[in-house]
């Protein structure tokens, strides 16, 4: 009799601790649309000296005329983003933001460099975030088919011959590296990967162990969190493993400063990319700021990658 007492207490003990990590990794509350006025961009530290240039970059978006898309994802989510345009027929950078973040934010200024390079942007609102329908973040598993089915939305809506760059940031970064490991059509034409992370795996473990937990201890309780209450599969794809299998040219940034998402990890997707590459850090960059501390630099890069992707 004790043991079946012991294996019922395991298992409840198995499945709350599963659930407060569901809670804390996965799970994202329902969202109210943003009152005018209201920005939302990255704090902290080491975004706050530039707290004024992003809200500006989101004006000035804001005010730019843009047309407002939207798709049903593969398990029939409606996924939400606005698509702005710099000069008809010219190729368009898909863009995915980060963990729980939002497309105005992560993205600010991705327009601006976009219309810099005479291209067009569609920034779109990720499952779980902005007007995006979904409660469950997958660190980009889900989301890499919704990139793919943002590609086919894409040609279906602006032609047979558009030429699409995949390009995100962070968790997005790790979006469109997923979806590049994936069969593509030929209007995938190569991937912007900025700060991604190496593997689902990799970035939890990093983040429990910065919370000075046992990482060993509690990544198999995340991974049946997972499984248990987001019915999904943790370890299904990561973007080390699917660069292995890119066939379009990949330009990866990282900041060598990032305290979050080590540089490291762009460093292992980047030796495991089987495609075309470059990979460009920014000594002093933390997480995400590659663009801020050095839009020349940033800049420069991308245009050597131009001849790369054939544009």
């Amino acid at each position: 009799m004790l043991w079946i007492v012991l294996a019922v207490l395991a298992l409840i003990i198995t499945l709350l601790t599963s659930y407060i990590c569901f809670r804390m990794a996965f799970y994202a509350p329902p969202r109210k649309p943003l009152a005018e006025g209201e920005y939302i961009v990255p704090s902290g530290d080491i975004y706050d000296p530039y707290h004024d240039r992003m809200v500006g970059w989101i004006k000035e978006t804001r005010a730019t005329p843009h047309e407002h898309v939207s798709i049903t994802s593969f398990d029939g989510l409606t996924l939400h983003g606005n698509y702005y345009e710099c000069i008809p027929g010219a190729p368009i950078e898909l863009m995915f933001h980060g963990y729980r973040g939002t497309a105005e934010g992560d993205m600010c200024g991705a327009m601006q460099r976009c219309f810099h390079f005479k291209r067009n942007a569609l920034i779109v609102d990720q499952r779980c975030s902005g007007l995006s329908d979904g409660n469950v973040i997958t660190f980009g598993v889900k989301e890499s088919r919704d990139c793919l089915s943002w590609v086919d939305f894409m040609i279906d809506h602006f032609g047979p011959d558009v030429k699409i760059i995949l390009t995100g940031i962070s968790m997005g970064a790790a979006t469109v590296m997923m979806a590049a490991g994936k069969p593509l059509p030929k209007n995938v034409i190569g991937v912007l990967a900025d700060c991604g992370y190496s593997s689902p795996k990799d970035i939890i473990c990093k983040v429990i162990g910065d919370m000075k937990l046992p990482a060993k201890l509690l990544y198999p309780f995340v991974k049946l969190a997972a499984r248990l209450y987001g019915h999904f599969n943790l370890e299904e794809t990561s973007p080390v493993e699917a660069m292995k299998k890119c066939t379009v040219p990949v330009i990866f940034f990282h900041g060598e400063a990032d305290a979050y998402v080590p540089c490291e990890m762009s460093r292992r997707c980047y030796e495991a990319c089987a495609a075309p590459k470059k990979l460009h850090t920014v000594p002093g960059a933390g997480h995400g700021l590659c663009y801020m501390l050095d839009p020349e630099g940033y800049f420069q890069a991308l245009e050597d990658m131009k001849e790369m992707w054939g544009i």
